[in-house]
């Protein structure tokens, strides 16, 4: 078999870390990660505007992709409203059976979860979307709203943080009941979350309810417990995420004040801030994967609600080789 020198006329040079400007096709070795890795040319990432939702509000929940996606609930007062997004309009579909804000969600536009929330009462209320409508199902076993909560689906996820009062509580959905399980370190509530019911991660946050503590702390759940990891370069609060424990996506926010338009992305090691949301925005949900996320909703100001909604996108940079 011929070697790369013999076809290439050079060797894959070893290094100790990426290349600064690597050219598209440029394969290298990196000694640190023990990776060999390929450029696919300049990152290029960035929001874009998409379509309006039909209603303007925040604290709803969010489940999907980017192109196909599904929020629910929120406010200015406690809503059951639900649309569905096809990566280019907004739908009204069937409402959740009870009205709440500040709640969690999780899953597909197809087969999602959500739970939590205040109605204005704290509410441990749990419902699951079959693609066509909500059916109530076990309740969270702590009612509680401004937490975080992820999943692949309607049949396994978890739900972490909240207020009733502040917890650290996390608990996992098995499509029939929640089970109690290790706590997160840090208690919190405005949370935001990415992953799934056994590989999640947790940032940002409130970590105190007598005043705002505004929180940039992470941590990484590996099925049984949480551990803390690097923090969030800019600290905040009802901030959304999207992807997975190894790549995820933080966007949006409140420093208390301002509200803010700052996106982070992680790399399963550190948090690197990239290019801003076109909107500052707090309270906002959002769906999707690291380098395709979807931002909806939201408050620009402490007296305004938008329906706007950004499509985050990502392409080139530095690629693992993997073999199969």
């Amino acid at each position: 078999m011929p070697t790369y020198k013999e076809i290439k006329g050079i060797k894959i040079q070893n290094l100790s870390s990426d290349p600064a400007n690597p050219i598209a096709g440029q394969i290298w070795y990196n000694t640190t990660s023990n990776a060999l890795k390929v450029s696919d040319g300049p990152e290029i990432s960035g929001w874009a505007t998409g379509g309006n939702m039909n209603t303007a509000r925040f604290g709803m929940g969010g489940a999907g992709t980017q192109t196909a996606a599904l929020a629910f609930g929120g406010d200015p007062t406690a809503t059951n409203a639900n649309e569905s997004y096809n990566g280019t309009s907004w739908t009204e579909v069937n409402d959740l059976n009870t009205a709440r804000r500040q709640l969690a969600g999780c899953g597909t536009n197809t087969a999602a979860l959500a739970f939590g929330g205040k109605t204005p009462a704290n509410t441990a209320a749990t419902e699951s979307w079959n693609g066509t409508s909500w059916t109530e199902v076990n309740d969270l076993g702590t009612a509680k709203y401004g937490l975080g909560g992820v999943g692949a689906d309607n049949t396994s996820a978890l739900a972490f943080g909240g207020l009733s009062p502040i917890t650290g509580a996390t608990e996992s959905w098995n499509g029939t009941n929640w089970t109690e399980v290790n706590d997160l370190n840090t208690a919190r509530f405005f949370l935001a979350a990415a992953g799934t019911q056994t590989s999640a991660l947790a940032f940002g946050g409130d970590a105190t309810s007598a005043s705002p503590e505004i929180f940039a702390g992470t941590e990484s759940w590996d099925g049984t417990s949480w551990t803390e990891v690097n923090d969030l370069n800019t600290a905040r609060i009802r901030l959304e995420g999207a992807g997975t424990q190894t790549a995820a996506l933080a966007f949006g926010g409140d420093e208390s004040p301002p509200i803010t338009a700052v996106t982070e992305s992680w790399n399963g090691s550190n948090w690197t801030e990239v290019n801003d949301l076109n909107t500052a925005r707090q309270r906002l949900a959002g769906a999707g994967i690291q380098t395709a996320a979807l931002g909806f909703g939201g408050k620009t100001s402490p007296t305004t609600t938008t329906t706007a909604t950004e499509e985050w996108s990502e392409t080139g940079g530095n690629k693992s080789i993997t073999s199969s």
